[in-house]
């Protein structure tokens, strides 16, 4: 297998945009869009519309798709769409954070919670519905004012 060069710097890209610390993480996301894209190529094949619509509306639930996608938009997600899903993420541009790496910092000390529960998995898919009940520690926050 030979090194290439372009491959390398868009992954490292991607890694530095979404504030990934290690390649495992993106391999993590490609390997949930995999899935997601094997089922969706199955059921093209299977034609069982039952299966179609719970693919479809757990995905619509998780964020990835809009209301009334089809088996082709499942198809044509990519890897910034399930990256974009990450509570670090959804911290990040929710505005709790300046980057990408102080919401990581956040949600692993304990910082952020999901409807009251403490959340302390960067990675964790956050869907639609918990999207409005993330919130961040109000002390912290007030610290990081008087700081910055």
């Amino acid at each position: 297998m030979s090194w290439n060069s372009d491959e390398i710097k868009e992954r490292r890209n991607t890694m530095n945009s979404y504030g990934l610390r290690r390649r495992k993480e993106l391999l993590i996301a490609q390997e949930i869009l995999r899935n997601y894209r094997r089922r969706a190529r199955n059921l093209i094949a299977e034609k069982d519309e039952s299966k179609v619509r719970a693919l479809i509306d757990k995905l619509v639930k998780l964020g990835l798709l809009k209301e009334g996608s089809g088996l082709d938009d499942v198809l044509a997600l990519s890897i910034e769409n399930v990256l974009d899903r990450r509570l670090q993420t959804v911290v990040w541009k929710k505005g709790y954070t300046k980057t990408a790496l102080h919401s990581r910092q956040f949600i692993t000390h304990g910082h952020v919670s999901i409807d009251g529960k403490r959340a302390k998995s960067p990675a964790y898919i956050v869907p639609v519905d918990e999207e409005n009940k993330i919130s961040v520690n109000e002390i912290i926050l007030k610290k990081g004012e008087m700081n910055g």
